[in-house]
């Protein structure tokens, strides 16, 4: 566990320095029922049906899933990541079978220190701890910056897996960043409305002096090019930089990183070697292998075409089929964020689309207290199987969306 000065440290110091399935059949159509509420409860007492309709939706054949977050599958180098894995496995001492350190091996380290380089922060390969994906990262992060009641600032809308995770460890979530004893942002582009941090909101929270747990899960899948300057190139004792391949390569491998404050960094690995001794060897050789043989810069210049092309496919649908919902186009990511032009029952919308054979994020889930209103919904457009699914799925929540409102 950390030490109980983790978090004075951080302030002090702060202070002083002062600067899915396929969808080529359509299952049948069952009777929606007409006695649903038309308002629906808040989290807590609604959040098991949500969960029960999630798993519902990804049993049902022919389902288009605009849910999850998901990467095109598509888009897994499948070939060149057996290739890596035989490779891993050929090395005479075998390391990738073999108990490793726990901040994780050398050569990925210094990977990933590069690339924050290339970005503007002064970042060193010992300064990077690799962890079982970024989930992991923003658990040792909060865990280091909590104290007795913490006040954590988020957006309205943020990472649901960030929110639970705070609430779990008794921090206190305000859906603002105003008086608060930290903070957590995506600023490069954000979950689920896919923004990037305007220019005066970034000052502001540096110049707020608190701790910040800077979450860069899609900063490499701007629609408008290379990541942005982070967060912790202009505050680096005080910024916890958490990264991820999970977005741009894939999830399976569970690799992340965390790089700490350097006053922090000891107590971050006593407490990252206490929780799993250390991440994964054998993903961890595998990419090694991997960043060695491929030229990932160009993944991600095709990443990045091939989302934003997704985006603006999804953004014409929407606009031609749903034309009163609301929204933006995002700046990068996976999703768009609409609120459609009624307020319907949250679950009972979601089980209506189900039935449709489409399905999305409630938006309740991405809010601290699972506020359902006003109504709004996350549609994913990277994981679908085909881009005309992308046409139907739209088309499918219009027909639902008109039978119920």
């Amino acid at each position: 566990m950390p030490s109980a000065r983790t978090f004075n440290v951080m302030d002090a110091t702060a202070r002083a320095l002062n600067p899915p399935p396929s969808s080529d059949t359509r299952p049948a159509k069952a009777p929606i029922p007409r006695d649903a509420p038309r308002s629906g409860p808040q989290r807590g007492h609604g959040l098991d049906r949500l969960e029960i309709l999630k798993r519902r939706a990804a049993d049902t054949p022919g389902l288009i899933s605009f849910a999850g977050g998901l990467p095109a599958p598509g888009e897994f180098p499948r070939s060149k990541l057996a290739a890596s894995f035989v490779r891993a496995l050929q090395n005479p001492s075998c390391p990738a079978l073999q108990y490793g350190w726990p901040e994780g091996h050398e050569d990925l380290r210094a990977w990933i220190a590069g690339q924050l380089r290339r970005r503007g922060a002064q970042v060193a390969r010992d300064d990077v701890i690799v962890t079982s994906g970024a989930q992991q990262a923003v658990s040792l992060a909060a865990q280091m910056i909590r104290g007795s009641g913490a006040r954590i600032g988020v957006d309205p809308e943020s990472y649901p897996g960030a929110i639970e995770l705070f609430q779990a460890l008794g921090a206190t979530i305000i859906d603002d960043h105003s008086h608060v004893d930290a903070h957590y942002l995506m600023p490069a582009i954000s979950n689920p409305r896919g923004r990037k941090l305007s220019r005066g909101d970034r000052a502001k929270v540096l110049s707020s002096l608190r701790p910040i747990i800077e979450d860069d899960a899609y900063a490499d899948l701007s629609f408008d090019g290379p990541a942005p300057r982070p967060l912790l190139a202009d505050a680096p004792d005080r910024v916890f930089h958490v990264g991820t391949f999970s977005k741009t390569l894939c999830p399976g491998l569970r690799i992340g990183w965390l790089v700490p404050p350097r006053a922090l960094r000891a107590d971050v690995l006593q407490l990252k070697q206490s929780d799993d001794l250390q991440a994964a060897s054998l993903p961890q050789a595998i990419l090694e292998d991997y960043l060695r043989t491929e030229d990932f810069d160009h993944r991600l210049v095709r990443l990045r075409e091939f989302y934003g092309r997704r985006a603006t496919r999804m953004e014409r649908a929407l606009r031609r089929y749903l034309p009163g919902w609301r929204f933006d186009l995002p700046a990068g990511g996976f999703a768009i964020w609409v609120e459609p032009d009624a307020e319907p029952n949250e679950a009972f919308f979601l089980a209506a689309a189900i039935e449709h054979g489409v399905a999305f994020d409630p938006g309740s889930m991405f809010r601290a207290g699972g506020a359902v209103s006003p109504f709004a919904l996350r549609l994913c457009f990277s994981s679908v199987w085909r881009d005309d699914d992308l046409d139907e799925g739209v088309r499918r929540l219009a027909r639902c969306w008109a039978e119920i409102t």
